[in-house]
């Protein structure tokens, strides 16, 4: 073991180290709180998640853990550990720090930072020996060099804390001054109070490593997943063929492997004719690190044929070893992972390789010991990707095939309380779900408002409503409706509805009272899917677009024992059209605009009277696009329709309406001559049409 002195450095093994950040147990003492700062090659982080403490215990890319503290052989520990061949290319230096809570570091007795192999041995130690007035301490750094690591003793302290120290490298904290690195205080006079000597450090007396209390266990996984054993490690260049030998018991193992530079690497597992059988690694990326999962025989040892262009390494690891990412993870390349989590939605990230391209793989298994029998696929695609998958309830076993940078993150779904929602109207959830919505006012409608967001399904979410017989019509869609916005729920007074909610990442469902839909009484504008009151004799409802989009917009009228009727459809098109407003007996309805969530709108409420007259005295014709409502003055006759179609599915239908303007009877779905009776005709149509009395 080396032991330095204030900035001096030591090579270190580019291997998962451990650091104990350690001091004397002494009563009264300050208390000291690790923590490790991952820098870029501006000396800064990246981000708030390149500060790892007790409070935030593990960097996503799992190469940096805190794993808490120890005590024992009169010293307290706290406990840092450190993938270095794991660690993120952008990441140059990773800073090993302290904060001292209640006093300052020249109080706190005997302060030392050691690192040790994963297995335990020390490699080097540095003593802290003039610490005097800081409250937070640089004690270390590891930093690239030369394709290695090193680590160096620095010994800066600071003034102002764990947040000024973090502040300094870039990491935003409320409320926090920039700091300025500790200044040795000059010799003050011998009126002045004198500074608290620091307790003395143990550089005289070296620690020996079994003095350190031992780093604090967290099984990751499972010990009924896979055999404990020590590795077995072997090293060679370019082809070869190794057999597993060591004390490696039968069942899952990781094998994993490194290789330098550029060139072609792959490593498969060979069966008992000495053929190829499991392809591990297939791989020409730059200086590769990847993991593998590989059922270990009982009748004959592990073998593996090695391709390669350069220098590589194969280790055979107990599945004990395997990143936990139940809290979220980064990685690159292939890897094995663990989910000790409850049920959740997977949101899954690639990057794809340097080509924008690149092949990414998730399986995951409850069942280690036969995980290619019993893994669920849970990602397979090409290219760069964001998505989100369910994820069933650990612990799992997950592998990674990526030929690029990743990220895995679940999220738990909450925990449905029914009671809550019947008594908020409130319902909220993740993923996709069937649930029933009780009408709080049984017999009447009630104003349903959305948010929904989707997983990125070609089509959006969808929201389909179920019959007795499980039978579906869909209701909702996030093409056609947009994630947020109003809808009519109940619309035939129904005491409850059974909903199914697909393609949705995390949802919101609240149910308000109908008459809390504002009421239509003139010209109103608007965004996205909304719902309106209207009371009045009947009308005519124009309907224009106020956005440059091209996405569904149309209005419907809901009546209060619920038919539904389409008033307009713009058809995806920006012009202007009219539709009709059918109202009850009592002169009510409820008005629907279905547009996407960017979509604007203007609605123009109009009395019947604005309808254009198809009267034999003035002519006998009328012409227009889209939808439309005309007033045929005179009785019924022959009347020729033409029509020219916005595409080929494209007809045009013509409704007879009565007095409240309710489409009664389909009158025409062609152009040619068709006998049309006098009153009010709807058009429903994307394109050009002209009606002529013959």
């Amino acid at each position: 073991m080396t032991h330095l002195t204030k900035g001096a450095n030591t090579l270190v093994p580019s291997d998962l180290l451990r650091v104990a950040v350690c001091r004397q147990n002494v009563a009264g003492a300050p208390a000291v709180d690790a923590s490790a700062l991952l820098l870029d090659a501006n000396g800064k982080v990246r981000g708030d998640a390149d500060l790892v403490f007790y409070n935030q215990p593990q960097h996503p890319s799992g190469t940096v853990r805190h794993l808490g503290t120890n005590e024992g052989n009169g010293q307290l520990a706290e406990w840092l550990e450190i993938d270095l061949p794991r660690v993120e290319p952008a990441v140059q230096r990773v800073l090993i720090a302290g904060s001292c809570d209640g006093g300052v570091f020249g109080s706190v007795p005997g302060l030392y930072v050691q690192v040790l192999t994963g297995a335990g041995a020390p490699v080097t130690l540095y003593a802290v020996d003039d610490a005097t007035t800081e409250t937070a301490f640089v004690v270390g750094e590891f930093y690239r060099r030369d394709g290695g690591w090193k680590f160096r003793a620095v010994g800066q302290g600071y003034a102002s804390g764990l947040a000024g120290l973090a502040t300094d490298f870039g990491i935003a904290v409320d409320g926090a001054e920039t700091p300025q690195p500790h200044i040795q205080p000059q010799p003050q006079p011998h009126t002045q109070a004198a500074v608290p000597a620091p307790a003395a450090a143990p550089a005289s007396a070296p620690v020996v490593q079994d003095a350190v209390p031992a780093a604090p266990v967290r099984d990751r996984v499972p010990h009924s997943f896979g055999p404990q054993f020590s590795p077995f490690v072997r090293r060679g260049h370019g082809n070869d063929v190794v057999t597993v030998d060591g004390p490696v018991p039968p069942g899952p193992v990781i094998v994993e492997a490194w290789h330098e530079g550029d060139g072609y690497f792959c490593v498969e597992t060979l069966d008992h004719r000495n053929k190829d059988d499991e392809l591990l690694f297939n791989t020409t990326l730059t200086t590769f690190r990847g993991r593998a999962l590989v059922q270990n025989r009982a009748d004959r040892p592990l073998r593996l044929k090695i391709d390669a262009d350069n220098d590589w390494t194969l280790m055979v690891q107990p599945l004990s070893v395997a990143r936990d990412m139940t809290e979220g993870i980064r990685g690159f390349g292939p890897d094995v992972l663990v989910y000790n989590g409850p049920v959740a939605d997977l949101d899954v990230e690639f990057a794809g390789d340097e080509d924008e391209g690149g092949y990414f793989g998730v399986c995951g298994s409850g069942s280690a010991d036969r995980f290619k029998d019993r893994s669920d696929l849970l990602v397979n695609e090409t290219g760069p990707l964001r998505q989100t998958v369910p994820l069933t309830t650990g612990p799992m076993v997950i592998t990674v095939e990526a030929d690029g940078p990743w990220s895995l993150t679940p999220r738990p779904l909450p925990v449905f309380d029914a009671a809550v929602a019947r008594a908020t109207g409130v319902h909220q959830g993740r993923g996709g779900t069937t649930l029933t919505l009780v009408n709080p006012n049984p017999g009447r409608p009630a104003v349903l408002e959305y948010a929904i967001r989707s997983d990125g399904a070609l089509f959006g979410h969808t929201v389909t409503m179920l019959d007795e017989y499980d039978d579906e019509d869909r209701f909702l869609s996030g093409t056609d409706n947009g994630e947020q916005g109003r809808t009519l729920l109940f619309r035939k007074g129904e005491p409850e509805v059974r909903l199914r909610v697909d393609n949705a990442v995390d949802w919101s469902l609240r149910l308000l009272p109908a008459d809390q839909a504002p009421a239509l009484t003139g010209p109103v504008q608007g965004v996205g899917s909304a719902v309106f009151r209207y009371d009045g004799p009947p009308a005519l409802l124009g309907l224009r677009r106020t956005t440059s989009d091209d996405d569904p917009l149309s209005t419907r009228t809901v009546q209060a024992h619920g038919k539904t009727v389409i008033s307009a459809d713009t058809r995806g098109r920006r012009r202007p059209v009219v539709g009709p407003l059918w109202v009850t007996q009592a002169g009510h309805c409820y008005v629907l605009v279905t547009a996407s969530g960017e979509t604007g709108w203007q609605l123009d409420p109009m009395t019947a009277t604005t309808a254009p007259a198809l009267d034999r005295a003035a002519g006998g014709q009328v012409s227009g696009q889209g939808y439309a409502v005309v007033h045929h003055t005179g009785p019924e006759t022959g009347m020729m329709i033409t029509h020219e179609p916005k595409g080929a599915l494209d007809l045009p239908v013509v409704w007879a309406l009565d007095e409240r303007l309710e489409p009664v009877r389909r009158i025409a779905t062609a152009p040619g001559l068709h006998t049309l009776p006098g009153g009010f005709l709807q058009i429903r149509t994307g394109g050009a049409w002209s009606l002529e009395i013959r």
